[in-house]
């Protein structure tokens, strides 16, 4: 596939390399997010189907990203808190169990471990990455592995590192989670859209993304896919429109005891927001034309030099199996100066993240071989 930036209102005079920050929004989001507001000027024209049908076409496109097998595994969130919060209403823990999350993993992701295990009298097992330098991808997802162990309910990462983009084994993770009768959480953020994810493949029990990174959509809106685990479960929420007829409006208030079939139980309160999820919409609908496979190879032959390059200045970026193209940290060697770095990337208008001890780097397909061209000539500008 070729560069995408002319599908986008992109300043000319910055280089954007920051989606894991916030990716900007597409023409076609942003036009569908103006369409909906326009539309609540007249709300005679809002009838009782929408707030259904435009939901339904969002599952149906998240499905088909994720390759799930029924679009009512797929459900739209507000924010990864809420769809792992969901987890944990249904996570079953007793004293001396462990939960398994990995170092500096990102708050949302930690929080709600934190309260059921404490709860539970049951452990957080961090494990921190190594301090080797020389394969660190590797014998991290290794220590995961080996961390795994008959208490473990439950394994809550990325399928890549927010920070550095280190690329986490979900396949050998599920297998060993399998073994054991443990679930998988996956907070796929900074990855679905830019990394394929199959989830009748990898078959995690929770698979949860907010919309405003690599899935290309708006603030506050996200989807999470759950498994057939849940459909028993409760939510953390009773609202209205997640019960089973809930579409008959004249019905509504002879109360119904049984919810919409699947995982729809877990369905945010006024899902049916009728401008972000049409901007979401918009958005799934162009990683879909587009197809992750595509986005994946383009972004790994984007950066493919331009790390080699860097790498040959000295500075420190995980090898090729065990690092994202869309997300990548690079470490400085003993050479480079951080605050010369942040200054000199400030001053030639190129847009990353620092994330603990590296510069996080996070390209998508708007970004071209003169984007990453700006950034090497920066940092290795004497």
């Amino acid at each position: 596939m070729n560069c995408k930036k002319s599908e986008f209102n992109l300043d000319t005079t910055v280089t954007y390399l920051n989606c894991a920050y916030m990716s900007p929004v597409m023409r076609c989001v942003e036009d569908a997010g103006i369409r909906g507001i326009r539309k609540k000027r007249k709300p005679n024209v809002i009838s009782g189907s929408d707030f259904f049908s435009e939901s339904d076409e969002l599952r149906h496109e998240f499905s088909k990203l994720i390759n799930a097998e029924h679009n009512n595994q797929c459900v739209i969130i507000p924010s990864v808190s809420y769809g792992m919060a969901n987890v944990a209403k249904n996570l079953k823990l007793d004293k001396g169990d462990n939960i398994i999350v990995v170092g500096e993993q990102f708050p949302s992701n930690v929080y709600p471990w934190m309260e059921v295990a404490q709860n539970a009298e049951a452990e957080i097992i961090t494990i921190t990455p190594p301090k080797s330098i020389s394969e660190r991808g590797k014998l991290w997802n290794e220590k995961i592995l080996n961390a795994i162990n008959e208490r473990t309910q439950l394994v809550a990462c990325g399928h890549i590192h927010w920070a550095d983009g280190t690329i986490f084994d979900l396949r050998s993770i599920r297998q060993k989670t399998y073994e054991v009768g443990a679930w998988l959480a996956v907070d796929a953020t900074q990855s679905l859209g830019a990394l394929p994810f199959d989830v009748q493949q990898l078959k995690p029990d929770a698979l949860i993304a907010a919309g405003y990174k690599s899935l290309m959509g708006p603030y506050s809106i996200g989807m999470a896919y759950y498994s057939s685990e849940f459909d028993s479960g409760t939510p953390i929420e009773q609202n209205w429109i997640n019960r089973f007829e809930s579409e008959n409006f004249a019905n509504l208030v002879n109360y119904n005891a049984n919810y919409q079939p699947g995982a729809l139980r877990y369905e945010v309160g006024e899902h049916s927001n009728f401008i972000l999820v049409p901007m979401m919409l918009e958005a799934l609908k162009k990683l879909n034309e587009w197809n992750p496979e595509n986005i994946y190879t383009y972004l790994v032959e984007l950066v493919e030099e331009p790390i080699s390059k860097l790498r040959s200045a000295g500075f420190i970026i995980e090898e090729t199996q065990y690092r994202a193209s869309n997300l990548f940290g690079i470490r400085l060697g003993a050479q480079h100066n951080m605050d010369k770095i942040k200054s000199d990337l400030s001053e030639a208008n190129v847009f990353v993240s620092y994330r603990g001890d590296a510069i996080r780097v996070s390209p998508n397909v708007y970004n071209d071989t003169n984007d990453l061209a700006t950034l090497v000539n920066v940092l290795t500008a004497k």
